[in-house]
């Protein structure tokens, strides 16, 4: 088998083994993004010096009988995590230049491990897109079909992993942007429970949604990066003071007997009947595996996407106030004066998405208009998280389509926002709740993957990856890859 079909837990076991170095592992990946890496448009920046000097530390700390079973292995980043010395562009021609002067905390704790970082990657501006279009950079292509996209909005850190161009990457989740581009690419995805992971260093979107999480082959190899990037922050007030599960030494607890709730509102009109019937295929699986599987109404839940395009451009707009061309981030040529200054840097520097969506934020926030809207999202919001917690009295997890279908044409939907942001319908719950929930291959349609999502309580990413783990057991759809002429050389 070569390198690059390894997971993360094998290519650890042989650089302990000493079946091959560091070194030769990295070069072997940054050969490969040399060869693949321009039909996907999937790295932004590629850190070649950096990888080989971290590479060959990582290996004096092997020879020294050091590190852990993530020494040594590569990694990417998703272009929203402050990275110092390198540049960190969230997408935007508004950070196009800006070189990151500090670590992101997710970026630090996986170094700490050993890690070894590739680049970073491409993705939606400002995290803003369903599709990974709205990049300043260009659009990213599906390794499964190059004229189809990756979704969004961690759609590079996706593509990355399903070409063989990176054994893992790390991405972001504000409304299903691990989960989404996950099905799209036929990856494992995981967002944690809000707060598990530090958004430290990570450039805020909607700060209330946001979390970092992990977009890799496996559950085992999700579990293993989430252990180390997990745990309390000082510098993050909203990251949780609970202790770091061994993900890993959970993943084999039975499942016989666990409840299934199947989410009765998201079989209804909108899911692709392919994707659907892979969906219920793997429904019957578990059920063959020993899983109770009950029917649970979320009333609220169809609610998720109005709720969210409230709630996300609320707090978009005012996080991306920042963005003025006096600090930092892009500056317009010869400004008349400051007022003239603040709009052209921000027309200039700001995509049309983005642009949208501080508009419409900036709106819903206005005098006048906040109670009729921010603070009707809320509620609605509060209703969303109270259908949750009824459902999790009854069941021990939840289970639906990741996708309402497999990935679409490039530029089918940019023409039309709606309907683009209808792509993260069953996704968005789980971040208005600040739930974890991961999204795992079940299938094949029409030669594309479709994603089983399964959504947890509070702080069960153990039981997730459990869950997730004994669906790879039985199956094989997380070990299949794109057509080789499209994942490149060697």
């Amino acid at each position: 088998m070569k390198l690059h079909e390894l997971t993360v837990a094998e290519l650890g076991r042989g650089l302990r083994e000493r079946e091959f170095t560091s070194v030769e592992l990295t070069r072997h990946y940054l050969a490969r993004i040399a060869s693949g890496n321009a039909a996907l448009n999937a790295f932004i920046t590629v850190t070649a010096e950096r990888a080989l000097a971290d590479a060959a530390a990582a290996d004096q700390r092997l020879a020294r009988g050091e590190g852990g079973l993530l020494t040594g292995v590569p990694l990417a980043h998703k272009d929203i995590f402050c990275t110092d010395g390198v540049l960190t562009t969230c997408g935007s021609r508004m950070l196009a230049k800006f070189v990151a002067p500090y670590d992101a905390t997710v970026v630090e704790r996986l170094a700490a491990a050993g890690m070894v970082l590739l680049g970073k990657t491409n993705m939606d501006e400002f995290a803003m897109g369903s599709s990974n279009e709205t990049s300043w950079f260009g659009p990213v292509r599906n390794p499964w079909d190059l004229a189809r996209v990756p979704g969004g909005s961690s759609g590079g850190s996706a593509a990355v992993v399903a070409a063989g161009l990176a054994p893992v990457a790390t991405g972001t989740d504000t409304g299903g942007s691990i989960r989404q581009p996950a099905a799209l690419c036929g990856l494992t995805g995981l967002k944690p429970t809000y707060g598990r992971v530090s958004r430290y260093g990570m450039i805020a979107f909607a700060s209330s949604l946001d979390q970092g999480g992990v977009l890799a082959r496996s559950a085992l190899d999700a579990a293993l990066l989430l252990a180390a990037m997990a745990g309390p922050d000082p510098r993050d007030s909203t990251c949780i003071e609970r202790p770091v599960s061994d993900y890993a030494a959970g993943l084999d607890r039975p499942i016989r007997g666990l409840r299934i709730g199947i989410i009765r509102e998201f079989f209804g009109p909108g899911l692709e009947a392919g994707t659907g019937a892979a969906v219920q295929a793997a429904l019957d699986g578990f059920r063959k595996l020993g899983a109770e599987l009950v029917e649970v109404s979320l009333p609220n839940l169809p609610l998720s996407v109005p709720t969210y395009y409230v709630v996300a451009p609320a707090e978009c707009s005012s996080n991306l106030s920042r963005f003025d061309g006096v600090r930092f981030g892009h500056r317009c040529e010869e400004p008349r004066d400051l007022r003239d200054l603040y709009e052209r840097s921000r027309g200039e520097g700001f995509g049309a998405e983005v642009k949208r969506r501080i508009m419409t934020g900036t709106y819903v926030l206005s005098a006048g208009y906040y109670d009729a809207y921010y603070l009707k999202a809320q509620q609605v919001r509060s209703l969303i998280n109270a259908d949750f917690r009824r459902a999790f009295a009854e069941v021990d997890v939840l289970m639906g389509p990741t996708s309402p279908t497999p990935a679409f044409a490039l530029g089918a939907k940019t023409d039309d926002p709606i309907t683009m942001y209808l792509n993260d319908i069953y996704t968005i719950g789980a971040n208005l709740a600040g739930l974890p929930a991961i999204s795992v291959p079940c299938g094949l349609v029409g030669g594309l993957p479709v994603g089983l999502q399964v959504i947890g309580s509070h702080f069960a990413e153990e039981l997730l990856l459990a869950v997730a783990h004994a669906w790879q057991r039985e199956t094989d759809w997380h070990g299949r890859r794109p057509p080789e002429p499209v994942r490149g050389a060697p």
